[in-house]
């Protein structure tokens, strides 16, 4: 039996997502972003307050980095979920994340966080607060491959709960795509 749960933004999984800028000062800063998306084939949506420092720092420098938290991150990404750079300028220190300049773009990488998206600004909507970036580069940290690809059993990457608010890991490989349906078609 199914049961109505009204109108509720369910979509799961949903990456665990830091993005990071720079301010006019040079200063990193970043923050924690669950509502987020590829939207093309080299573009990322994510739904950004522009309350946020992160927002005001990415319209001005027109580059971000979004970085997907892994197990092994998930204080520092929570942390930076709940302080503000508006309040506390210097929050990435409390981490022990280090930051690198992407070669690419105006923006931090935060090495810690194995994968990461160095973006350009695409658009950003005040009205729906969507922030489109294009992606021109992904660095991955070695740990997180096998055969040059993404290992998602090494990379563990964090997903958010929007209702239960907890925090969980993808990993288990549980078919193979673009394959196991065949078997159906036989049918």
């Amino acid at each position: 039996m199914r049961k109505n749960l009204k109108t509720k933004s369910y979509m799961y999984p949903l990456p665990v997502l830091i993005v990071g800028t720079y301010d006019e000062n040079g200063v990193p800063d970043a923050m924690n972003a669950a509502w987020g998306t590829i939207c093309d084939t080299v573009q990322v949506a994510i739904v950004l307050s522009a309350t946020h420092k992160t927002v005001k720092n990415l319209l001005k420098t027109r580059a971000f980095t979004v970085a997907m938290a892994d197990s092994d991150n998930v204080l520092p990404a929570d942390y930076v979920g709940i302080v503000s750079a508006n309040d506390v300028p210097d929050k990435l220190q409390k981490t022990g994340w280090h930051i690198t300049k992407s070669e690419f773009v105006n923006a931090p990488v935060i090495e810690e966080l194995p994968l990461v998206l160095e973006c350009k600004l695409v658009s950003y909507d005040t009205d729906t607060e969507i922030c489109i970036g294009e992606v021109v580069n992904v660095s991955a940290d070695e740990k997180i491959l096998s055969d040059g690809k993404i290992d998602l059993t090494k990379f563990r990457p964090l997903c958010y709960d929007c209702d239960g608010h907890g925090y969980y890991t993808l990993g288990e490989r549980v078919g193979q795509a673009f394959s196991d349906g065949k078997k159906l078609k036989s049918k």
